[in-house]
């Protein structure tokens, strides 16, 4: 199967990890030799509830029952995808009521970065240093590093970057710009934490210049902060707000929500100002709405705190320079590259799921699943720091 998958499966690396997997289920992941891997990494930042969670099956099998696709995205009245977006509506600050479902995270940047731009009037976009929200040519675009950009220009026009936590920067955001799109947590450049009310200033600006603000929570999103979304960290409410990985329960999805006022543009002048086939697919919904469900009932957003103080208790080494990050959302930083694709290799063998971020290459990212218990953490912490030395 080896073969074949790097025969005929397009790669993104010459060196795919390529674990040939039989089946995963809670925190672990089986190959097709029987070994058993403790998964820290939890399809990155996406399985919220791990591996085929009794409520998120129970959930895709009933919707199964009744119909699968039936109609182009918005057309017609489908119960999973209005109970979901009605439930995200209650869980996001007003005036956020509207969302629009899509098929991954990248494509729901680029439906904020159009719907910016609409609600606008304007074309400046802004984004910082070291974003990642995307591969697609916009969300390539707003990519804060040019590293992976320069072989695929021209990208979209009128983007500029300011530094994020620097305030001073604030001042390029002007009359000229139709949104600042931020990640509220760096992610490929090591989760970097908002200082000093960063983001609130970004939005008082915005607020002063007639911007939009975009947050992009496809990782630190749906509980994995210790709130349903990270922003509510930092005391802020976006204009608009991008969700994806952990939202779908192990399935592909994304999401951009938004005032009424603003999403019902998107309606006209155009008329389908984004439009997409499989956008709130049922069984799709149909998962994400069992995945919140189940993250309000078993308090997993309160116990994503906790853990990290697990993670944290025990993560210490001289070889560990820092743990970024909050929540479960967290990353080792260690003392060279080298060292984190040491640990990240051996930690395979030894039978843990560990990977990379982006750009901080001496990290090691660690975003298990929501349900990720006590004794298996400590067990992960455990072969890290033997690993280690």
């Amino acid at each position: 199967m080896k073969e074949d998958f790097l025969k005929y499966q397009a790669q993104t690396t010459p060196f795919p990890l390529a674990m040939e997997v039989k089946k995963a289920k809670g925190s672990y992941i089986y190959d097709t030799y029987g070994k058993k891997y403790l998964d820290f990494v939890a399809g990155v930042s996406a399985c919220s509830l791990g591996h085929r969670h009794p409520a998120v099956v129970r959930a895709i099998k009933k919707q199964l029952r009744s119909y699968l696709h039936v109609m182009v995205y918005g057309e017609y009245v489908q119960k999973p995808a209005v109970e979901l977006t009605k439930l995200i509506a209650q869980l996001l600050p007003k005036p956020l009521s509207k969302t629009y479902l899509t098929n991954s995270g990248t494509e729901a940047i680029e439906g904020s970065l159009k719907l910016a731009r609409r609600v606008t009037g304007r074309s400046e976009i802004i984004s910082a240093h070291q974003a990642y929200h995307g591969n697609t040519m916009g969300s390539l675009s707003v990519m804060g590093y040019e590293e992976r950009k320069q072989a695929f220009r021209p990208l979209v026009p009128d983007i500029r970057f300011i530094q994020f936590n620097k305030e001073e920067d604030l001042e390029f955001i002007t009359e000229k710009t139709a949104g600042v799109i931020l990640e509220t947590i760096q992610g490929g450049a090591g989760f970097i934490l908002p200082k000093n009310n960063f983001l609130n200033k970004v939005k008082q600006r915005c607020e002063e210049v007639g911007a939009l603000l975009i947050l992009d929570e496809i990782q630190p999103g749906i509980g994995r902060t210790g709130k349903m979304f990270g922003f509510e960290n930092y005391d802020v409410i976006p204009d608009i707000v991008v969700t994806g990985k952990g939202l779908g329960g192990g399935l592909p999805v994304g999401a951009f929500s938004a005032a009424a006022q603003h999403m019902d543009l998107l309606q006209e002048n155009p008329m389908l100002g984004h439009i997409t086939t499989f956008g709130g697919n049922p069984v799709i919904a149909a998962s994400c709405l069992a995945t919140l469900k189940t993250i309000l009932k078993e308090k997993l957003m309160q116990k994503a705190l906790a853990k990290e103080q697990l993670f944290r208790k025990h993560l210490v080494h001289p070889k560990i320079k820092e743990v970024r990050g909050v929540g479960l959302m967290l990353a080792i930083i260690l003392e060279t590259p080298e060292q984190a694709i040491d640990l990240v290799m051996k930690s395979q063998d030894a039978g843990l799921i560990l990977f990379f971020l982006l750009f901080e290459k001496r990290a090691v990212r660690i975003t298990p699943p929501l349900t990720i218990s006590n004794k298996e953490i400590k067990k992960g912490c455990d072969i890290i720091l033997k690993i280690l030395g």
